[in-house]
């Protein structure tokens, strides 16, 4: 796809992320070390994600001088998983910003009406303050996503992005559509979506490899 056309996105190439993502595509590896490098792909791509963080100065001292020197307030950041596989990498970024906070956003499509549920929201009360880092490991069609994001929005969130590991151009597309004012931060941008709207080379069901439930 031409990128050039979605300023919002940001595909991530960096050789490590490449390499980690090799291994955790292999069917033969398994839950254990997929879940560890999950969340070490999180906090390489937290360094790309994070680059414009803004910073305040504060003085310190060295072993050898005062000095004033720049300094991250993490309680002002969010790192809002999309339940359940966005779960698998709020731990690399909490290493990188132990500071944050973390809220939950758990989604369902009514298969009558179908539209989102929120089946479970969990918040900081000042969310709406807050620079928040939404977070999925997968981005297929983009319906997740979209819908997340529009949670956040209606609770008055004006700083959003979003961080996924694989993502399909179909979910691109649909999601810049809607929110080209969200930054989308992207490991790996596979070829298309299947028939069952599996993301292809893709990895599997990102859940079910993070927590162990494959059939």
């Amino acid at each position: 796809m031409n990128l050039k056309k979605y300023p919002n996105v940001h595909v991530i190439n960096h050789p490590l992320i490449a390499h980690k993502m090799t291994i955790i595509r292999k069917v033969e590896t398994k839950t254990t070390e997929f879940r560890r490098i999950t969340k070490e792909i999180a906090m390489l791509e937290g360094f790309e994600a994070f680059r414009n963080l803004k910073t305040t100065k504060i003085k310190i001292k060295t072993p050898l001088e005062e000095t004033i020197q720049p300094t991250i307030d993490g309680s002002k950041l969010c790192f809002v998983p999309i339940l359940r596989a966005g779960l698998g990498m709020v731990e690399g970024f909490t290493d990188l910003i132990p500071g944050a906070k973390v809220g939950h956003i758990g989604l369902y499509r009514d298969p009558k009406t179908k539209k989102p549920v929120e089946y479970f929201i969990k918040l900081p009360k000042n969310i709406k303050n807050m620079e928040v880092f939404l977070i999925d490991p997968m981005f297929a069609t983009g319906g997740s996503a979209i819908d997340a994001v529009n949670c956040l929005k209606k609770r008055g969130v004006k700083k959003i992005s979003f961080i996924c590991m694989v993502a399909a151009p179909e979910g691109v597309i649909a999601f810049s559509k809607v929110h080209k004012d969200v930054p989308i931060y992207i490991g790996a941008l596979d070829r298309k979506l299947n028939s069952n709207k599996y993301i292809l080379p893709g990895l599997g069901d990102a859940g079910d490899r993070i927590f162990g439930t494959e059939d």
